[in-house]
């Protein structure tokens, strides 16, 4: 059976619909259905009940996904170290990375705890958060460098993957200042005026969702009004500098930013200040020897 059928039912758990599961899948609707279909036939029994808006597991679903779903990456892993144990490949330690950690932080944290040398080659995956914990319950990397707060669980369950806190940041509201250096908006509730133009993150992005959260968790929201989404920190960080809106950016990617008084913060309370963790994730099973080695050579830092 292709493996590949398994990762595909696994995107149409994570994204509920069959469009949005095959644009994660990178393949036409028509197509993906016919794959979920092509494991259903192998499996013997129907996998997947189709909604009017959604598609869920059936009973027999649900029971198959849950045996199969860390298939993947252990097919994955014993397949390279296999071929490191005849001598025809040499595994490469993965790391997938957030655009935004990937620019500002790993760069310096590599330099402390990577030593090529001792562990061999490195492979460093940038995307979005969703692409990145796709990449980690498939397999496709040993570690996942991400933003973390205590009101986004994920989609990595703490059964399945380890966390150790390597960092720390801030998301906050920042935007350009105006003419005599004040922020052009402010997002405070009682702010005379139209709401603030927000530059909002879309969907697919780990610090949108961490934002959406501690929003929904709070009693008051800021007194925004959405004008445009995008999928990377750093594309919105070149909006805000343009004086298209708000956005809600850590503070290590706008540090050059505040600097050079191309952005100010929109925020006079902490309120709207969210306190992150930089965290670096893996499976809790074996990985190769160079991530087993990382592994246990990384400074916590416990901040």
């Amino acid at each position: 059976m292709d493996i590949g059928l398994i990762e595909d039912l696994a995107a149409l758990v994570r994204h509920q619909t069959f469009s949005r599961a095959a644009d994660a899948r990178h393949v036409t609707q028509p197509a993906f259905s016919r794959r979920i279909q092509m494991l259903e036939r192998w499996v013997g029994v129907p996998l997947v009940r189709r909604l009017p808006r959604r598609a869920v597991l059936t009973p027999a679903g649900e029971r198959f996904h849950a045996m199969v779903e860390a298939m993947p990456q252990a097919l994955r892993l014993a397949r390279s170290e296999a071929l490191e144990a005849a001598g025809r490949a040499e595994r490469a330690l993965t790391i997938a990375a957030t655009h935004a950690l990937s620019f500002t932080f790993f760069p310096e944290w590599a330099r402390s705890n990577i030593d090529a040398g001792r562990l061999g080659a490195l492979s460093l995956l940038s995307d979005s958060m969703d692409a990145c914990e796709q990449m980690m319950l498939s397999g496709e990397a040993d570690f996942l460098l991400c933003h973390r707060h205590a009101t986004d669980g994920g989609l990595l369950p703490a059964t399945r993957f380890a966390t150790r806190q390597v960092g720390s940041d801030v998301l906050a509201p920042f935007c350009a200042p105006d003419g005599s250096g004040r922020p052009r908006w402010s997002v405070a509730p009682a702010s005379p005026g139209e709401p603030a133009p927000f530059l909002s993150y879309a969907p697919e992005s780990g610090l949108g969702r961490i934002l959406a959260a501690d929003w929904r968790a709070c009693s008051a929201a800021p007194r925004v009004t959405k004008v445009l989404e995008a999928r990377l920190a750093t594309a919105l960080l070149r909006l805000a500098e343009d004086g298209r809106g708000i956005a809600w950016l850590p503070l290590s990617l706008v540090s050059d930013s505040l600097r050079g008084r191309r952005l100010v913060s929109a925020s006079g309370v902490d309120r709207w200040t969210i306190p992150l963790q930089i965290v670096l994730r893996r499976p809790v099973g074996p990985l190769g020897a160079a991530a087993e080695a990382l592994w246990r050579g990384i400074s916590a830092d416990p901040a």
